[in-house]
């Protein structure tokens, strides 16, 4: 099947680890163009900003085979409404979890009645990376531990250095 449509692959990832990485990646084989998106979740908090984490995302795009029709993006607000101005018509979710499942279900229902047109399209995470989350790598990092198994090494670098610099690590 030749990629016919733009998506939105909407993430709150505190950071994006390899999962993220491996989700986009298999969108972008099926779609013309995906946005891959920073968004902020108000009820989340974050150890790194948003654009820390566009800047991680961006670094993904930058090393990774198979992405370059992908653009990293950021914004606020409803995702329905950056789909709408992106001219996107589906939206990508990573699911690990029945919890994972049960979450985005109730979002995507939510979705189809403000727009729909508007379709959410699921990818299941891969075995090998099901159990890797933003917070094992949080967790991870901030224990001063090797996170490499987790996400590619130029963002292991960021996080260790905001880390230090937020005054959560020791310096080098």
């Amino acid at each position: 099947m030749a990629p016919t449509r733009v998506a939105i692959y909407p993430t709150s990832s505190n950071p994006p680890t390899l999962g993220h990485a491996d989700i986009v990646t298999r969108a972008a084989r099926h779609f013309e163009h995906v946005y891959w998106a920073a968004a902020v979740n108000p009820e989340k908090e974050y150890l790194f900003t948003q654009e820390e984490r566009k800047e991680m995302m961006q670094a993904y795009v930058d090393h990774l085979p198979g992405l370059g029709n992908v653009s990293v993006d950021a914004y606020q607000g409803p995702t329905v409404r950056y789909a709408q101005s992106k001219g996107a018509s589906v939206l990508i979710k990573g699911l690990r979890s029945t919890n994972d499942f049960h979450g985005e279900l109730q979002q995507a229902i939510g979705n189809l009645g403000i727009d729909p047109q508007l379709e959410t399209f699921c990818l299941f995470g891969r075995p090998d990376l099901f159990v890797v989350s933003s917070t094992l790598v949080r967790e991870v990092a901030l224990l001063g531990e090797r996170i490499d198994s987790y996400v590619i090494p130029p963002v292991a670098e960021q996080i260790y250095a905001i880390l230090r610099n937020q005054g959560l690590l020791p310096a080098k």
